[in-house]
């Protein structure tokens, strides 16, 4: 029986239930569905599946709450004053859990039905289960709320640790600076609070030192003053395991009362997983189960039967129908090759060893089989090097096993009966072999594409069936034909593959006339039954309603394209606008700067920098918020050439020729008018037969102003003044800040570090008065902790 079920896939079909279990404990129990041993036991397995597929089918439905494992809890439970951890108590809380809440469906079940026996196991003590659930908290360990001396122990822990710790902070800060390790903290080390410093300073510190860093320069010690305070801490620790163990053993004592109805009540939690587990795969196989007859008594019907990986699959598979008397005990499948007589066979052997497993297979209502004592499968090619059998020697020895063992209540499955060998002596062994075994079993199904066979049935105990093929598309339709064998369609498929007409013609004339004669009459039974027209005439109306889809389909493309088009040029007209608009601001700040740097006082230059960098930023903003709000970014302008420092350029962003005075990476550093910016290098393209006019020389009245105060803007989403002192701070921070708004970055991280709080008290100063920053914030721990201020813009 196993190695029929392993070459049927058996354990497939099972792999698709377990995924619908909702406990591990349950995919382990359907892991191990196999046959069972009489169709009473059957019978009440597929009953108990179908009433639950009719409750998950209800609008009301049923859903049972995940349970864990509680094989290693009820052990332990059995072992007297064993006490369980915190895992196996939680165990125990949730299948008490589940169990009440499974019991909702109990009202709603025939009493007389295995589901509502399975219910009335089911045990929970509500009192018992809130008790578990209170000792725990979310992460499975004892909540202080467990007991009044637990909860008292730990408020004293808490207080000896902060008392230890505040102490051991006075400690370190009196340190000479010599020995402390900078920004060091309080830390645990090996059970013991300790503080951490320079090896040279361990004298200094005295005590024990408990650890030291990888370089071995940082030593982790406990002073001789947290000596005793830590002893006292260690006190409270042991007291509050003892409390723990105490609490551990009441539970555990408190659920070995009930030991016996809490295993019943997981036992029946586990089947009623896997019934639900198989409730739910005949629900979506739209299955229903078959009634199970005395094999011989009564003959076969089968209806809508399907193969349940494939009906699983997005193909889907095609149904089948079956009716065999009960003088009818061979069955004799033919037809081409990938026509699907191997997964029929199959389908057949899962139909047969779901059932009887308990499990409803995929068919419809009105379904018969017999409950077969034993199933033999020989489906694919057992050859063995190891064992010196080939192919044939293979299925030989599988046929003999089959003639001694099968019996009046067997199912035999054999593929490809007689082949891998003579066809005449195959043919022939194949014959006998099933003239006995229809003697012999209750059922034997064979597939076959010998032409002696197919001539096979003429004492009524062999039938003759096959899977149509469409001869014009070469195509199995995989319906199944009883009482018609199938034509192999060699010669056709060679033609269709490629083999030469010359060799093709040389093997229709090699052919004897026996085998003309049969595969003629086998085309006109397929002629008569108009399956070629009416796949024809279903085929040209699939392909109207196809051609109508697809003029449908090029309608709305159409007017997508004509839609999209004009988006597209709204789109171009707005950002051509936005640029002109921003080039004009830019051109008139420029403007202004010159004339000031021209004829203005040195007092007049440094406010027209200021106000000059103020609009172009403004205007930088203006022209990306409007490009984002229509859909596009900043243009790149194709260069009609490489821009070299030195060159004068066009930037995209105004039409007054600036000069490239330095190129950093993928951006530059041009001068235009009064001012120095840096920008992308694909938005400058050579100006070419233009100069830059000289810019402009410091005068006499005015020595102080020079070309190199010129506002340089450099855009970076974070400035680090680590190392600066307090009254530095402007100096690195504000261009940074005008950067950062000239980008139109939404935020800025400025790094301080932690150190005395002078930098950082400077820079909030800085930012409050800023009125381009809408808010400022220390940073969060993946940002730099407190090290950080973080200001976001308007």
């Amino acid at each position: 029986m196993d190695r029929a079920l392993r070459v049927l896939e058996f354990d497939r079909v099972l792999a698709a239930i377990r995924e619908r279990a909702v406990s591990e404990p349950g995919t382990s129990r359907v892991a191990d569905l196999r046959p069972l041993p009489n169709a009473t036991s059957a019978r009440r397995a597929l009953a108990a599946v179908d009433e639950l597929k009719a409750i998950l089918s209800s609008p009301a439905g049923w859903n049972l709450e995940a349970f864990p494992d509680l094989g290693r809890a009820l052990r332990r439970l059995g072992i007297e004053d064993a006490w369980l951890d915190p895992a196996d108590l939680i165990a125990c809380g949730k299948v008490m859990a589940a169990g009440r809440t499974a019991r909702g469906v109990a009202e709603r079940l025939d009493p007389a039905g295995l589901p509502s026996r399975l219910v009335d196991r089911l045990w929970g003590d509500r009192a018992l289960e809130e008790g578990i659930a209170a000792t725990f908290d979310d992460a499975g360990g004892i909540a202080d709320r467990a007991s009044h001396e637990l909860r008292r122990i730990r408020r004293a822990m808490t207080r000896a640790r902060a008392r230890l710790v505040a102490e051991l902070t006075e400690f370190a800060g009196s340190l000479p600076e010599r020995v402390r390790v900078p920004d060091a903290s309080v830390t645990v080390r090996n059970g013991r609070y300790c503080i951490p410093v320079r090896r040279e300073g361990k004298g200094i510190a005295g005590g024990l030192v408990h650890d030291a860093s990888a370089s071995r320069r940082t030593l982790f010690v406990e002073p001789p003053g947290a000596i005793e305070a830590m002893n006292g801490i260690r006190e409270l620790e042991l007291r509050e395991d003892r409390e723990v163990e105490r609490i551990l053993r009441d539970l555990a004592s408190a659920v070995r009362r009930h030991a016996a109805e809490l295993a019943a009540s997981y036992a029946a939690l586990v089947e009623l997983d896997t019934l639900r587990a198989r409730a739910l795969f005949a629900r979506e196989m739209e299955s229903s189960p078959p009634a199970f007859v005395d094999p011989g008594a009564h003959g076969i019907r089968i209806r809508g039967a399907r193969h349940p990986l494939l009906a699983l699959s997005s193909a889907g598979a095609v149904p089948f129908d079956l009716d065999l008397s009960t003088d009818e005990r061979v069955l004799l499948v033919s037809g081409p090759n990938a026509g699907g007589k191997t997964v029929f066979l199959k389908t057949l052997g899962l139909i047969s060893a779901l059932a009887q497993s308990g499990i409803v297979p995929p068919l419809r209502a009105g379904s018969r089989i017999p409950f077969f004592g034993r199933l033999f499968a020989v489906i694919g090619d057992e050859q063995s090097i190891a064992a010196s059998l080939s192919t044939f020697g293979a299925q030989a020895r599988n046929l003999a096993e089959i003639l001694h063992e099968a019996g009046d209540r067997d199912l035999v499955l054999f593929d490809e009966i007689g082949s891998a060998t003579d066809p005449a002596e195959g043919g022939a062994l194949a014959a006998a072999a099933l003239e006995r075994l229809a003697a012999q079993a209750c059922l034997t199904v064979a597939t076959t594409h010998l032409g002696d066979l197919k001539r096979l049935g003429g004492d009524g105990a062999a039938v003759q069936a096959s899977l149509a093929f469409d001869a014009r598309r070469l195509e199995p339709t995989y319906r199944l034909v009883r009482d018609r064998p199938g034509r192999s369609y060699a010669l056709v498929i060679a033609a269709r593959l490629g083999v030469p007409e010359d060799v093709l013609a040389a093997a229709r004339a090699r052919l004897g006339p026996e085998h003309v004669s049969l595969d003629t009459l086998l085309a006109r039974l397929e002629a008569e039954r108009g399956e070629i027209e009416d796949l024809r005439t279903r085929l040209e109306r699939r392909a109207q309603e196809t051609e109508a889809r697809e003029r449908s389909l090029a309608s709305r493309e159409t007017a997508f394209a004509d839609s999209e088009r004009a988006a597209t040029e709204q789109r171009e007209r707005a950002r051509r606008e936005t640029l002109r608009e921003a080039r004009e601001r830019v051109e008139a700040a420029i403007a202004r700067l010159e004339f000031e740097y021209a004829s203005g006082s040195e007092t007049a230059r440094r406010a027209a920098k200021r106000a000059a960098r103020g609009e172009v930023e403004q205007a930088l903003r203006d022209s990306a918020r409007k490009l984002r709000e229509v859909g596009e970014t900043a243009p790149s302008v194709a260069s009609a050439g490489p821009v070299l420092v030195g060159d004068v350029v066009r930037w995209s962003a105004s039409d007054r020729p600036a000069k490239l005075v330095e190129v950093r990476g993928d951006r530059g550093v041009i001068e235009v008018g009064g001012l120095r910016l840096t920008v992308p290098l694909n938005d400058l393209r050579p100006h070419s037969g233009v100069a830059v006019s000289p810019e402009p020389r410091p005068s006499p009245e005015h020595p102080g102003d020079r070309g190199g105060s010129r506002p340089v803007l450099r855009v970076e989403s974070q400035v680090d003044l680590r190392g600066l002192r307090a009254e530095e701070v402007d100096a690195a921070l504000t261009p940074a800040i005008d950067s950062a708004v000239v980008g139109d970055l939404p935020w800025l991280r400025i790094i301080h570090g932690k150190g005395t709080g002078a930098l950082r008290a400077r820079v909030r100063e800085i930012v409050s008065e800023d009125p381009r920053i809408r808010l400022f914030r220390t940073g969060e721990a993946g940002e730099g902790g407190s090290g950080v201020t973080v200001v976001e813009f308007e």
